[in-house]
């Protein structure tokens, strides 16, 4: 991503179906002008393309490295991912399974992790049966940023 990508990632963002699998919280979840400019070791922030077009986000996150301890006290090896697929048009055509498969294999491979976390909204149902599809299994809900979620885990030894 680039700060030439800020103005789709809010037109993102505001979509009703992404922004109620965020929290309700549309474009005021991330401060796209700041956070893509920031480079810290510990995230990946990527656009997803289906033939050169940008389809959707990917965030990869370690999770017990990231500065804001989002996760807590969570141990070395765990990778944390935000994914969506921005445009209606684009949702319902498998290239989120494609991109979940992408990710799961860049943070296992690429990154080293030998967890990963996600945390979809509860009533998100739909997130939650895609996710349990990839072999994550329910941890627990916990409350992040006022949004009640469910605390979600893929280990690597899922995959080898």
């Amino acid at each position: 991503m680039t700060i030439d990508d800020v103005e789709l990632l809010v037109r993102w963002d505001d979509d009703p179906d992404v922004a109620s699998a965020i929290g309700g919280r549309g474009a005021d979840w991330y401060d796209w002008s700041v956070e893509l400019v920031r480079d810290v070791p510990w995230r990946e922030l990527l656009i997803i393309e289906e033939d050169c077009r940008p389809i959707g986000f990917l965030q990869l996150v370690d999770a017990h490295e990231e500065e804001s301890h989002h996760w807590g006290d969570i141990e070395a090896g765990t990778w944390a991912l935000d994914i969506w697929i921005g445009s209606p048009a684009d949702r319902g055509r498998g290239l989120g399974a494609q991109a979940m498969s992408a990710a799961l294999g860049r943070a296992f491979r690429e990154h080293g992790a030998e967890v990963v976390v996600i945390d979809p909204v509860v009533g998100n149902r739909r997130a939650i049966a895609f996710y349990e599809r990839f072999g994550f299994e329910h941890v627990g809900v916990r409350e992040f940023d006022d949004v009640e979620c469910s605390v979600m885990r893929r280990s690597r030894s899922a995959i080898d």
